[in-house]
């Protein structure tokens, strides 16, 4: 079940326009906190937007991002991006954007003020930090496979976060918290073929 269940997710981008019912959003919010975290921390939080002029302008907001780094651009690589960058506003006919947000959290760093070096007291905050983004991209995950359960689509798009500042203001992240992505849910209006996947003896080694 699990085997099909990861075989046949898509990452969908285009949705029809019929609303997501309060009740499907709940339960695939229910799977995400399932997710296993370091420490049991459960280092998240989900905004959910439903509001479309919200959606609209968090979509502007990515656009006027884009805009600026295609303006400092060489001439030549400016189609590419352009191109490329369409994909990062994929999210606005999405009925449903879920914001995942994650937090780092102290478990050991705030043990060791003054009898540390500088450089090993880093690395123990980045672990922190880290483990709280990896604890909430399970979660993600989760929402992912329980939306193509429960019928619906939907894809994870980090190209947004070129405008983070401005996303943060939108949707009135605290400061101390940070943005995984954008994940675009509704009903899908299309079914994406299967992509590659690159062949297990390219991407494990064994020791």
């Amino acid at each position: 079940m699990i085997r099909q269940l990861l075989e046949s997710r898509r990452s969908v981008r285009r949705f029809k326009r019929e609303a997501v019912p309060r009740e499907a959003l709940e339960r695939i919010l229910e799977a995400a906190i399932l997710a296993p975290s370091a420490s049991n921390k459960q280092p998240w939080r989900f905004v959910v937007v439903e509001q479309r002029e919200r959606i609209h302008q968090m979509a502007a907001a990515v656009r006027e991002a884009l805009e600026r780094i295609a303006e400092r651009l060489p001439e030549d690589s400016v189609p590419a991006f352009r191109a490329y960058g369409d994909y990062f506003t994929r999210f606005e006919d999405a009925p449903v954007v879920i914001v995942p947000l994650f937090r780092g959290f102290a478990v050991l760093s705030h043990l060791v003020d003054g009898f540390l070096e500088a450089s090993g007291k880093e690395a123990l905050i980045a672990m922190e930090r880290d483990s709280a983004l990896v604890g909430t991209s399970l979660a993600v995950g989760n929402l992912l496979l329980m939306a193509h359960a429960t019928g619906l689509g939907a894809s994870v798009m980090t190209g947004p976060l070129i405008a983070s500042p401005a996303l943060r203001g939108l949707l009135d992240v605290p400061s101390s918290w940070g943005i995984v992505a954008l994940v675009a849910v509704g009903v899908a209006d299309e079914v994406p073929p299967p992509t590659e996947r690159k062949p297990l003896g390219r991407v494990v080694r064994w020791l």
